[in-house]
């Protein structure tokens, strides 16, 4: 199934079952490789993030999730590829970048892992990593509200943050992780 049919059917369904808003569309560039990083409260997330932003996503999802083979299959299909986490999968980082310099958007969440009841935690450095090592920009987003039945659920994109000054020179552990907690800070201050 293509997924832009599959993208039409889950806002379809999302729609139906939300009250979404999308705020900030035009942040989203029509072509080029750009990093979506995106707070991560529910497996809702990947699906409203999917839905909602006008470009195919592709994004890393644990490998655990490829074990189901209809989950797995419908995953792929929604553009994910598998890491291994906790572990440094030099291979999903090889694949984040031939995406993002073949021109395709791809989704990370700055926290890792889902966090849960507003609580604020810190960044992974690797959205900060990737995006240097592509040579894109990373588009901050948060989604907001309760994924109740026909709860208000905000899509707001923010503005692209570009790290191009340090293309040309390698920063160090630390730069990276002040650059990714500063993304991380704009997804939770575009909270509505």
């Amino acid at each position: 199934m293509d997924y832009k049919i599959l993208q039409a059917l889950l806002k379809g369904f999302l729609n139906i079952s939300f009250k979404c808003e999308r705020i900030g569309i035009e942040n989203i560039p029509d072509n080029g490789g750009a990093i979506v990083a995106l707070n991560h409260r529910s497996y809702w997330d990947v699906v409203f993030a999917g839905s909602f932003l006008k470009r195919p996503l592709r994004y890393m999802a644990k490998s655990g999730l490829f074990e189901n083979p209809l989950f797995g299959w419908l995953i792929t299909k929604l553009g994910a590829f598998p890491v291994q986490r906790g572990k440094g999968d030099v291979g999903a980082i090889k694949s984040a970048l031939k995406i993002l310099k073949g021109g395709d958007i791809m989704l990370i969440f700055p926290e890792g892992k889902r966090v849960f009841g507003g609580e604020h935690t810190k960044a992974k450095s690797g959205v900060a990593l990737i995006s240097i090592m592509a040579k894109v920009p990373v588009i901050p987003v948060c989604i907001s509200g309760d994924y109740k039945f026909r709860h208000k659920i905000t899509v707001n994109i923010g503005k692209p943050i570009e790290f191009g000054e340090y293309y040309t020179k390698k920063p160090d552990g630390e730069e990276l992780q002040k650059m990714a907690d500063n993304v991380l800070e704009t997804i939770y201050n575009l909270e509505v």
